[in-house]
């Protein structure tokens, strides 16, 4: 399976960065990973909209083509791990070869990237900050193909 994760913004501080290259690493016999970052716009010039448009132009020219697009969302559907593994499972079963998976900045996503999307996915009620909420889903990914094939490490 070929799983894109599209985030607005960069990861800056070191730690961040190396525990999303630990999970890429460890998702490498799994799938193929692809992390795409995107520029983040500044919405003191112009705007929060003008931010989240320009940003989504962005997203939606780095979506790869075929993929089932899941934006990440505070309203979206809250999975356990378990149900994650299920449901990447039933999509790969059902045809679907190739996941993104789409993180907005700190103004969110565009009208453009949401009417884009095939569905909805939240990692949590609470709100994460943007760096955080990569690298969970990096892990819960990393998590889903452990569950998926019956190996140690989800309990």
């Amino acid at each position: 399976m070929k799983i894109a994760v599209i985030a607005v913004g960069k990861l800056k501080e070191r730690f961040w960065r190396e525990a999303a290259e630990e999970y890429a690493k460890r998702m490498t016999p799994y799938c193929d990973l692809r992390l795409i970052e995107i520029a983040d716009r500044d919405p003191a010039r112009g705007g929060e909209e003008r931010a989240r448009t320009e940003e989504g132009v962005d997203v939606l020219r780095a979506l790869p083509d075929g993929a089932r697009v899941i934006t990440l969302e505070i309203g979206g559907k809250e999975r356990s791990s378990e149900q994650l593994a299920r449901h990447i499972e039933s999509l790969a079963v059902g045809g679907t070869s190739s996941l993104a998976f789409v993180i907005g900045g700190s103004t969110g996503l565009s009208a453009d990237v949401l009417a884009r999307a095939d569905e909805r996915m939240s990692l949590s009620a609470m709100t994460l900050p943007h760096n955080l909420a990569r690298v969970v889903l990096l892990e819960q990914l990393y998590r889903s193909f452990k569950i998926r094939r019956g190996e140690p490490y989800h309990k």
